[in-house]
């Protein structure tokens, strides 16, 4: 049985079927490539593979990135570990909707993220379309926004991460990014939203206020469930998703229960 692709809407999210992650001949990788692009988000589930395994399947699409402020696999920095409740004694989850990222000059091209730990309810991952919502704005907002630019900064998420002695340092080797507010997909050439309740700080050129309105209008737009997927977890279920197109939140509706999961992160380009 070759691979099998079940759309999870019209336009966002699919199933695949028929596929072992850790051997993936060149006839598959390019069907899995071309299904990415298509539906943006793919969920791959029963994948009982080793964490090197995982590492592997992710170079298949492009070099890793090691994350700088996340707790990482002690054995492969490649991983970064995603864990609240249980014993952890954690309670972030990344609920508010985002790409990752968005503060490097080349932020990632997408994520592949594996359900190591998974609580009996709640703890879902929901995935909106940043094409289908920039689609859906107004002829008017999409004149106002189209030639934007807007500033992202790691400080607004991760700046406990760092110890003060080391501000100056990281500060340097991670300065403020100005990207496009609306992304053109290098690959589809598709338009889509690119700013983000976590790492934008502000539109560049304009004033606070009207700074605060844009960002507001274009995260609401992004929360429209119309343009949205939720995948449910379970052990060694993964999911990959374009983080040029597609924006994430989990859902903090599982604490106290433990929930652990693991993410490789491919490195990718300047944003336009």
């Amino acid at each position: 049985m070759g691979m099998e692709v079940s759309p999870i809407t019209a336009t966002l999210g699919a199933e695949i079927s028929g596929v072992d992650i850790a051997d993936i001949d060149g006839v598959t990788l390019e069907d899995l490539k071309k299904a990415w692009l298509d539906y943006k988000v793919l969920v791959l589930r029963d994948q009982h593979i080793t964490t090197e395994e995982h590492i592997a399947f992710g170079r298949l699409f492009g070099d890793l990135e090691v994350h700088p402020f996340t707790d990482n696999d002690e054995d492969h920095p490649e991983v970064v570990v995603l864990e609240a409740g249980g014993a952890s004694g954690k309670t972030f989850v990344a609920a508010g909707w985002h790409s990752d990222v968005t503060w490097r000059a080349e932020p990632s091209m997408g994520s592949i993220l594996r359900g190591r730990i998974v609580p009996p309810v709640g703890g879902d991952t929901c995935f909106a379309d940043a094409t289908a919502a920039y689609q859906r704005l107004s002829d008017g907002w999409k004149q106002r926004v189209d030639d934007l630019h807007a500033i992202h900064d790691y400080s607004r998420v991760f700046a406990d991460r760092v110890k003060p002695s080391e501000t100056d340092k990281i500060r340097a080797q991670y300065p403020p990014q100005r990207h496009p507010v609306i992304r053109t997909h290098p690959v589809t050439g598709a338009r889509g939203i690119y700013t983000n309740i976590g790492f934008t700080s502000h539109i560049d050129g304009v004033s606070e206020e009207e700074s605060l309105e844009i960002l507001r209008h274009l995260e609401r737009a992004i929360w429209n469930p119309s343009v949205q997927c939720r995948v449910r977890w379970d052990v060694d279920t993964f999911v990959m998703w374009d983080n040029r197109c597609v924006q994430h939140a989990a859902t903090a509706d599982f604490l106290p229960e433990h929930r652990l999961m693991e993410r490789v992160t491919i490195v990718g380009d300047r944003p336009f």
